[in-house]
């Protein structure tokens, strides 16, 4: 379980470094905003392995405050970008 785990969380990290430089070079607000919701979307994965490798629940309100952020942030860039464009 402890190998499976490790390739996760080294499968996740990859991605993230894959995402931030998404961030980084992306063309306009949109696509770095989608790569900043992937990167928190992918620390969420990694809390919920390292709760899985080591069997306690103490990272589960972490996990949880991580994917709310998460989805908060993406609803408020999307209503600004949306804002943003009317005329």
């Amino acid at each position: 379980m402890d190998t499976v785990v490790t390739v996760i969380q080294l499968v996740l990290a990859v991605a993230s470094i894959l995402a931030v430089i998404r961030a980084i070079k992306g063309p306009n607000l949109a696509d770095r905003i989608v790569a900043l919701d992937l990167v928190l979307l992918f620390l969420a994965g990694g809390i919920a392995a390292e709760g899985a490798r080591t069997g306690q629940t103490t990272f589960f309100p972490v996990l949880i405050a991580v994917a709310l952020v998460a989805a908060a942030g993406s609803l408020l860039v999307a209503r600004f970008i949306e804002w943003r464009d009317v005329p």
